[in-house]
């Protein structure tokens, strides 16, 4: 298609492969995967579609122009010689965000200011005066992004981080980041086929994200907006319509998604977060500690959780990881379960072989996902079963 153009969907680390593949589940062309980024071809209506509904996306750029800089005033030069005006009008606002891996340039905030000088200059020069910064909520975000002499200017068709999904209004002292549990929930092979359980709810996120997952509900449904919206060229027309689109696609789903947790004031927050994302249907959660559960479902039972650890919360970590081994082993037959931890000396005391460890970082935090697959009855018997069917 002669509209296409590229476009570079930004990530967390680990993620990347989970992302191409979302991608190319939407319709993406000529998708390549890169560090923390996957770059795309696509339409107008795909940029909105890959901003609705992609779950492991933090940010949507389009690149509009890409040149070789030697140093400050070069990089001035060939800002100020691009076409600001198919972009911007005097009256809106902007803001710059730049990325820098370069002996030439040594600080991000001075690229920054070198390029909102170039654009400022050159409106001065065609209208006389100069559109505003606004570095909270400009019409035009702006990303730059050198590497040694290859510098990339590309639009922001975003804005806020694309883990802000609209439904989250109360968290608790360490939330998961929405975009992170996404990951997670995809990485574990989560597809809605059977019951959900997560046994140290927190505020929901992880709940939410699951019953989006299981009922194919665009990711960013209930956000307040995108930055594209403000866009010269934006089709509201064509954007309802991919919103339409999107939301035939939903699915039933047939099984439970169960949240539980000790604190009164986290299952308050949840069950607050879960209305919000009008999934209270599909969602239940109640105060118990997991500690002191077995599993209430019949069949199998996929589990995902962020247990807390040391940086959030005072706990004894031997205790607490063995009492997570303990009570997968001794209640919980027929579960898949993963949980992500940064504390990778404690995962020793869980007692469990894992089958699977991914590494993935939550927030700073280098962490591992990791999987224990909890046997309808012991291993053996299951071996034994196999051999003599």
């Amino acid at each position: 298609m002669g509209n296409n153009f590229r476009m570079i969907a930004k990530t967390l680390f680990g993620f990347e492969e989970i992302l191409a593949k979302e991608l190319r589940n939407l319709g993406a062309g000529n998708v390549e995967v890169g560090v923390r980024s996957v770059a795309f071809d696509g339409d107008t209506g795909f940029m909105y579609k890959a901003n609705l509904c992609l779950r492991t996306a933090i940010k949507i750029i389009k690149p509009i122009s890409s040149f070789h800089v030697s140093g400050e005033d070069d990089l001035y030069k060939k800002v100020f010689r691009m076409d600001w005006a198919e972009y911007l009008s005097v009256d809106d606002t902007f803001a710059i965000d730049a990325t820098v891996f370069s002996d030439n340039f040594t600080h991000s905030l001075y690229v920054s200011q070198k390029t909102k000088d170039a654009i400022a200059d050159k409106f001065r020069e065609t209208d006389g005066k100069r559109p505003n910064v606004d570095v909270k909520n400009p019409d035009l975000r702006i990303n730059i992004h050198i590497h040694q002499d290859q510098c990339n200017v590309s639009l922001d068709s975003s804005g806020a981080s694309l883990h802000h999904r609209g439904y989250r209004t109360a968290t608790n002292i360490a939330p998961i980041n929405e975009v992170l549990a996404a990951g997670l929930l995809l990485l574990s092979g989560w597809d809605g086929q059977c019951d959900f359980m997560d046994p140290m709810c927190g505020s929901g996120t992880m709940l939410t994200e699951a019953a989006m997952i299981a009922c194919n509900i665009p990711a960013n449904i209930n956000r307040n907006g995108f930055a594209f919206e403000k866009w010269p060229d934006f089709d509201s027309q064509l954007y309802e319509k991919i919103i339409e689109a999107s939301l035939k696609k939903t699915r039933e789903f047939h099984h439970k998604i169960i949240g539980m947790d000790k604190a009164p004031s986290a299952v308050r927050k949840a069950i607050d977060n879960i209305e919000n994302a009008n999934l209270s249907d599909y969602i239940e959660v109640k105060r118990d500690n997991f500690f002191k559960t077995e599993k209430e479902t019949e069949g199998p039972l996929h589990m995902c959780f962020n247990p807390p650890y040391g940086e959030r919360l005072d706990i004894d970590m031997q205790n607490f990881y063995a009492s997570i081994g303990d009570t997968l082993k001794q209640g919980y037959p027929g579960t898949n379960s993963w949980m992500i931890t940064s504390n990778l000396d404690a995962l020793k005391f869980v007692g469990l072989r894992p089958s699977r460890k991914i590494k993935v970082f939550n927030s700073h935090l280098e962490s591992r996902l990791v999987h224990y697959e909890m046997y309808e009855g012991s291993k053996k018997a299951k071996y034994q079963r196999t051999t003599e069917n």
